[in-house]
């Protein structure tokens, strides 16, 4: 065994020894692992260029699982792929003038290097790449499937234009009204589009994320059900007599304005109505009103369809719409905050019972109308308060017939009387809106139809899949000036037809890429039945909080229209979640005089000054000397230049130091802030477990050598002092347990360090006699057995060395499929010598006394009766004595 810790030789041989031996490659139904299956997936990388150290972290998340897992005896798949497709790489060959195509499989190539140095147990027999023809030919043969099934269909509709990336985005990609990757203010655009009938699937996707998927945390399943949205309600209808010239004095919308609501019983509170500038009604009002024109325009223009941050703008029209029950007029307004999703682009205003439309109404001088009260509150129409919405503890007012009814009571009274009129009609609704899947780009899945003059939308055969992507462009222009792509024979007549040259949403690639880990080098086929019924559903997914709506909806979408297509067994994808945590790190600033805009500076270019207490008082660039701003803690990012590269931290203090720090650091799913001082204390850790094993080495490999107890400790008579340091040692592992079950690796990590400790102080207070075999070496013999076993998910290459240098490996063969150590009881029993038990007289507490474990009752009852203490209130002789061993014995006298 080499004197140092020369982590580069060590993770070189480790790393070697596994590809020979194609550790981590993985089948189905190993008779080596008796407990089953275990699939732990991590989200896929985009193959951007370089890790980053997020990427080290959901990796090294899901390798500690992989390798604890295993050591309990399952059969673990840990898979990796690259969500290759997308408008990054293409903005990044247009800027390098190469293809989308070189550049991805340059970047794939270079970050697989990185993800191995990491020494992950990655089945790389299993990787997919999503613009290989080989996996997006089946993105094609499924989007046939639901094309003719009518589950994907055509139309022209409103859109999320992104006008830096020139493409449609859905609307989970839209965050507060910006793109989700450029940023950009999205616009609204009218434009031909391919839809998933996601909407279908909205009251099982729903339902399941409510009930059925206990394991996911509390946070994404609120985030899902949000943004379905099931609102419970009625659609409202406003007679009037409104008629268009243009279409032959027919009325507009059969001369009913429909609104949804879902507060019926303040029905009798409204006293205006709000319309979209898309609603016909709007369209019609415009007409003669140059005014209502050019806002009409300036929305269509500039309207954020997401944007909760609107500049809200009105304008009354000449409209008038009825009551449905009190046949009073009510004004009509038209306001560019109501948008498509607000369920027929029309809404009621109730100011008396909704803030905004109390603030309307004060604005525009309208009647604000009370219609629901709450005892013992009082009601202003100056002054908004909470109550005036009170649902559950309301009654009626101001409402005829309806007064003094409950929520409840007014909500169905009202409903039944509205539908027998013929102005109600009750409905559940959603937020949610069908998945527009198209793209207006050139690096993504070709969509599978063929236009032709006399055939209209022509599917592309099946056999003539895939579509095959041209991978040579440079994008500088789209598909549709491809020639030799667009031009194609219709599959129907045969005549010259051309291709669609739109392209699939990449959320459609990660939607089912978990699935194609399981069997991707199958050729006629998309899955492999057999073996996905062995492994699917995945049993642990890993990945960020900000994939909580965009990535996970879809992909329990998707696997829905699988299994309602037949082709797999299960509807649900991912049994746990875990959503880790972001990595942040300081940020240092300018403010460039000429821009007035802020330059960022990464961290290792600038140098601090602390105060007594550490914090930071003073920065400057280390380049010319000169003072920056000290910003906040941020996550990583290349906006921020704050991010740390991976393979420097490699490099400089090794994987497993890596590895130690970005575990230990934080739990999982809490945010880990950077510190150069904790990695550099994970590498002096593992020094310290270096060293000392080399020191220890001679007395581990001399206890294996004479192999007298075959590692039954019961045989071994611990002195009291030997007890104490073992039973440490298991109940420190009996918490290692409970946290590593409960995905709380950066306690487990504490573990490992306090049996090392442990492990220290053992070794400082004996002296290794090599003719005399002594328990304090078996009891290091064992303790260093357990340590370094559960270090191993955490730090897999010096564990594998010491475990072979100190020839466990001899007894129980490489550690990487050796057992998780087990718990011994007989360590824990012996926890306490002595007991404390209570001592009662007529149940009244007397006093307590300490004594064996396992004494007798006798000698109990001498030991109570002897205690001065306990004599001076056992006047008479006792009648009985009930005794609850090793806790509480209670005298009646």
């Amino acid at each position: 065994m080499q004197k140092k810790y020369n982590f580069v030789e060590i993770e070189k041989i480790t790393q070697c020894y596994w590809n020979k031996i194609n550790a981590y490659q993985t089948t189905e139904n190993d008779t080596r692992f008796p407990n089953g299956k275990f699939y732990t997936c991590s989200m896929l990388p985009y193959p951007s260029g370089k890790l980053h150290m997020g990427h080290v972290r959901n990796y090294t998340i899901n390798d500690v699982m992989y390798r604890y897992m295993r050591m309990n005896g399952y059969n673990v798949l840990m898979p990796m792929g690259w969500d290759a497709f997308g408008m990054p790489a293409e903005n990044a060959a247009i800027l390098n003038n190469t293809s989308p195509a070189k550049w991805t499989y340059d970047n794939v190539s270079y970050m697989k290097k990185q993800l191995s140095s990491l020494g992950l147990a990655i089945d790389w027999s299993r990787e997919i790449i999503t613009c290989s023809p080989k996996y997006y030919k089946w993105n094609q043969w499924i989007f046939l499937k639901m094309f003719k099934r009518g589950i994907i269909y055509k139309k022209t509709g409103i859109v999320n234009w992104d006008p830096i990336e020139k493409t449609v985005l859905a609307n989970e990609q839209v965050i507060n009204g910006r793109g989700w990757r450029s940023d950009a203010i999205i616009e609204k655009k009218k434009i031909p589009m391919y839809y998933a009938k996601i909407t279908n699937y909205a009251e099982e996707l729903l339902e399941y994320v409510k009930k059925k998927l206990p394991y996911w945390p509390k946070k994404v399943r609120l985030m899902q059900v949000n943004w379905i949205g099931k609102s419970k309600g009625i659609f409202l209808a406003f007679p009037h007599n409104i008629k268009d010239p243009n279409k032959n004095n027919k009325l507009i919308q059969n001369g009913k304005l429909w609104i949804f609501t879902t507060r019926i019983d303040i029905i009798y509170g409204i006293t205006f109505c709000v319309i979209s500038p898309e609603h016909p009604l709007a369209i019609f009002a415009a007409r003669n009103n140059l005014l209502l024109q050019k806002f009409i325009l300036e929305y269509k223009k500039n309207n954020n369809i997401e944007s909760n941050n609107l500049l809200k703008k009105s304008i009354l029209t000449q409209l008038k719409v009825l009551h449905p029950l009190t046949n009073q007029e009510i004004k009509v307004f038209v306001v560019n905050y109501v948008i498509e999703k607000s369920y027929g682009r029309a809404a009621i205003g109730v100011p008396a019972h909704n803030k905004h439309d109390f603030y309307f109404a004060k604005k525009h001088s309208l009647l604000i109308k009370q219609v629901i009260n709450v005892k013992n509150k009082s009601y202003s129409d100056k002054i908004w308060k909470d109550w005036y919405i009170d649902k559950e503890n309301c009654y009626c007012i101001n409402s005829c017939k309806y007064n003094n009814m409950s929520h409840k009571e007014a909500t169905n009274a009202i409903s039944t009387d509205l539908i027998k009129l013929g102005l109600g009609n009750k409905k559940n609704i959603f937020r949610l809106r069908d998945w527009a899947i198209s793209r207006q780009r050139y690096w993504g899945t070709p969509i599978p139809i063929i236009y032709c003059d006399s055939c209209g939308s022509v599917p592309v055969p099946e056999k003539d899949l895939p579509v095959i992507l041209p991978e040579t462009c440079v994008p500088n222009n789209l598909l549709k000036e491809n020639k030799k792509f667009l031009h194609v024979s219709c599959p129907k007549c045969n005549k010259l037809a051309f291709r669609e040259t739109d392209t699939m949403d990449t959320f459609v690639d990660s939607s089912w890429y978990y699935m194609r880990y399981i069997s991707p080098k199958l050729e006629n086929f998309m899955i492999d039945d057999n073996k996905i019924n062995y492994w699917m559903p995945v049993d642990q997914y890993i990945g960020g909080i900000e994939h909580a709506i965009l990535h996970l909806l879809y992909a329990r979408f998707w696997t829905k229209l699988m299994y309602n297509l037949g082709l797999i067994k299960f509807n649900e994808p991912f049994i746990r979640l875990l959503t880790q945590g972001m990595i942040l790190n300081k940020t240092y600033y300018r403010i460039e005089n000429s821009s007035n805009k802020k330059r960022w500076y990464n961290p290792d270019d600038v140098k601090i000054t602390l105060d007594k207490k550490n914090k930071p008082i003073h920065a400057i660039l280390k380049l010319d000397k000169k003072p920056v701003i000290i910003g906040g803690i941020e996550k990583m990012s290349k906006s921020k230049n704050n991010g740390i590269d991976p393979q420097t931290q490699i490099n400089t203090y090794g994987a497993d130091s890596t590895r130690l720090f970005i575990i230990f650091s934080a739990p999982p799913e809490k945010n880990l802030e950077w510190s150069d001082i904790g990695i550099e204390g994970a590498y002096r850790f593992l020094n310290r477990v270096w060293n000392f094993s080399y020191i220890l080495a001679p007395r581990i490999i001399n206890i294996i050598n004479l192999n007298i107890f075959h590692n039954d400790f019961s045989v071994i008579k611990f002195n009291n002092n030997q007890k104490v340091f073992r039973r440490k040692i298991h109940k420190i592992l009996q918490q290692i347990n409970r946290d590593i079950k409960r995905i709380q690796y950066n306690t487990v990590v504490s573990g490992c360090m306090k049996i090392f400790n442990i492990l220290e102080r053992i070794n400082s207070e004996t002296k290794f006699d090599n003719n005399k075999n002594t328990n304090n070496d078996i009891l290091l013999y064992e303790g260093m057995s357990i340590f370094l076993r559960v270090l191993n998910p955490i730090a897999p290459h010096i564990t594998h060395i010491l475990w072979k240098e100190l020839k466990y490996s001899i007894q129980q063969g490489d550690i990487l499929n050796a057992c998780w150590p087990k718990i011994d009881s007989l360590a824990l029993e012996e926890e306490k010598e002595e007991v404390k038990l209570i001592i009662q007289i007529n149940g009244k507490f007397r006093g307590h006394i300490f004594v064996k474990k396992k004494c007798t009752t006798d000698f109990i009852k001498k030991i109570v009766l002897k205690n001065k203490v306990i004599q001076k209130y056992i006047i008479h002789p006792p009648k009985k004595f009930f005794i609850i061993p090793n806790k509480l014995v209670n005298i009646i006298i």
